[in-house]
């Protein structure tokens, strides 16, 4: 796998039949190892060791119906009382984030409706603060920590 913009992680990885692995601490269980999933696990990591985020808050695949069709966000950061607070969309380090990553993202967010909005290919990190009540997105220079985002939905 190609070296992201993430510190480095130790991984468990695996092979069987041909395919590599990776064990996703999130959901305690190996899952495929796509350009994607590893972006995924170093972001979410990232969020665990250097932002405090409590790795027990971290949804990974969440389902969800978008316009009547099955859709999964890739992370949902949640509260300790449940509170969906941030949601991560992860890409391939190959994918651009475009307009239409952050519309895919944000139309995931009618269902979650989290004031926090990420957007990650590994390689280039973008977070947004939604202000819902009036609709209006703010860019965010750093991904705050999970104590800013907290402090915020009190």
């Amino acid at each position: 796998m190609e070296p992201l913009n993430l510190p480095p992680c130790k991984f468990k990885l695996s092979q069987k039949d041909g395919k590599h692995y990776i064990f996703d601490v999130f959901r305690k269980t190996s899952v495929v190892l796509t350009p994607e999933e590893w972006v995924r696990q170093h972001f979410l990591m990232w969020l665990v060791n250097q932002l405090e985020y409590p790795k027990g808050l971290i949804a990974v695949e969440t389902a969800l119906k978008y316009n009547q069709l099955q859709k999964r966000a890739d992370a949902v950061v949640y509260s300790k009382t449940g509170q969906p607070l941030m949601l991560v969309e992860c890409k391939a380090p190959h994918i651009k984030i475009t307009q239409k990553t952050f519309e895919q993202a944000a139309s995931y967010n009618f269902t979650f409706k989290t004031r926090y909005l990420v957007l990650t290919n590994g390689i280039d990190h973008y977070c947004c603060r939604i202000d819902l009540e009036n609709g209006k997105i703010t860019y965010l220079q750093n991904i705050p920590t999970y104590s800013e985002i907290i402090a915020e939905a009190i």
